[in-house]
């Protein structure tokens, strides 16, 4: 004699189904509101000078002539290398910095040591705007007002860095500090062959938020770099927003100043989804 399954149990899956369903059309909305900014961009960026563009039509061509028109004209390539300088230095250095404070914060004992760190993890509610003018100040006492090293010098700091480094560190078990001690390992050389690689994940991740954060400020740079040679690339898209350039031409400047972003996710994912999968080493 067959078996038939309980008429609960069968509304139960048909319920199940058709929530299923409706999750993935409702995430499908949303991540075509999401996606379609970027979409527009592109297509603007790609159409033609004087072609109608969206929301009124859609180009029946693309060319890539306002890219190279973008890369070839002005102080555009000067922005984009400025950009990049600002964001690449400050990431090796912040993650190098911020490593060496939470690995001393997470694994060796001094006085004063709870106190400074949570002194620290304060500054991130002091708002930048705050400290915005004394900042200058200091840079520009030190000469370093329109270049790129008073660009870069007061983002060092990074207080959310240390915090989240620390926090790896710290749940990293004993025996592996205990192990490295007994084969007369000094700090330095824990610090460099045992911590780092166990904390890349972590480093990985922050090093892509420091790259976006430093990409895309555009605060601090409108106030340091005050010429033409020493403007960022968001500072510089702003400045074409106020001039006379087309829409496709802004809109091209704001593609090529996606890719770099794109291009660090995509060489550092792999170690986010370690992070998100692993979320460090358990004792």
């Amino acid at each position: 004699m067959t078996a038939v399954a309980p008429a609960p149990v069968v509304r139960r899956n048909g319920m199940e189904k058709r929530r299923q369903r409706t999750l993935t059309i409702v995430l499908a909305v949303i991540s075509l509101f999401t996606v379609a900014p970027l979409i527009a961009v592109v297509v603007l960026a790609l159409s033609p000078e004087n072609a109608p563009t969206l929301p009124y039509a859609i180009p029946k061509e693309l060319t890539f002539e306002n890219i190279i028109r973008v890369l070839n004209v002005g102080e555009f390539p000067l922005w984009l290398w400025n950009s990049f300088i600002y964001s690449a230095v400050s990431v090796v250095i912040v993650l190098l910095t911020a490593s060496m404070a939470a690995y001393a914060f997470a694994r060796k004992r001094f006085p004063g040591r709870n106190a400074l760190l949570w002194a620290i993890i304060a500054t991130l509610m002091v708002p930048v705007q705050a400290t915005l003018i004394p900042t200058f100040i200091m840079i520009s006492r030190m000469g370093g007002v329109d270049t790129l090293w008073g660009l870069i010098l007061p983002t060092l700091a990074n207080a959310q860095a240390i915090f989240l480094i620390h926090q790896f560190i710290r749940d990293m078990p004993e025996e592996l500090f205990d192990a490295a001690r007994i084969d007369g390992a000094g700090e330095w050389r824990t610090f460099w062959q045992i911590v780092l690689p166990l904390i890349r994940p972590v480093l990985a991740t922050l090093a892509i938020f420091v790259f976006l954060w430093h990409w895309n400020d555009l605060l601090w740079p409108l106030v340091v770099g005050q010429s033409d040679a020493a403007k960022t690339l968001t500072v510089g898209l702003a400045t074409l927003n106020t001039e006379t350039a087309s829409t496709s031409s802004v809109m091209a400047a704001t593609l090529i100043s996606f890719i770099p972003c794109l291009v660090i996710f995509a060489l550092l994912q792999k170690h986010i989804v370690a992070s998100i999968t692993h979320s460090g080493v358990k004792g």
